[in-house]
């Protein structure tokens, strides 16, 4: 009988530790996912704040603005045109309207929701496997 309570003893600490083992698994995929989840919220607030930016733009023909030309530094020009140079990735650019550039960062902008909520689904399936393996001790 003391071999037997020692086994169920050893079982118990061996299951014990799987456990323990899955929770630091699920706390890193968690932890991760927010991450993740953080990197897509703040890319589709900028992507709004450049939206805001282009609306300002609409009308400004000839007029004076502050354009960035890098980390923090401004430089006072006229602009000389609405039509933008847009990059559309891989190092290509195309000429794009206002209205032409604010569609493709709606576009950007619907595909990053769709991440978010693929991130969001990930954690909740996450959360639920936690549960079940908190459950099924």
């Amino acid at each position: 009988e003391i071999i037997m309570t020692k086994e169920r003893d050893s079982q118990k600490q061996q299951s014990q530790q799987e456990l323990m083992f899955k929770l630091q698994m699920f706390e890193q995929q968690a932890q991760q996912i927010q991450q993740q989840l953080q990197a897509v919220e703040q890319a589709i607030a900028e992507m709004d704040s450049l939206n805001l930016g282009l609306d300002e733009l609409v009308g400004s023909k000839n007029k004076e603005i502050m354009a960035p030309i890098g980390r923090g530094i401004f430089v006072k020009t006229k602009l000389l045109s609405e039509e933008l140079t847009v990059d559309v990735g891989g190092k290509n650019f195309v000429k794009k309207s206002i209205p032409g550039a604010k569609k493709l960062i709606d576009m950007q902008i619907k595909k990053l929701a769709e991440v978010k909520k693929e991130l969001e689904d990930n954690l909740e399936m996450l959360g639920k496997e936690l549960r079940d393996a908190m459950g099924n001790r």
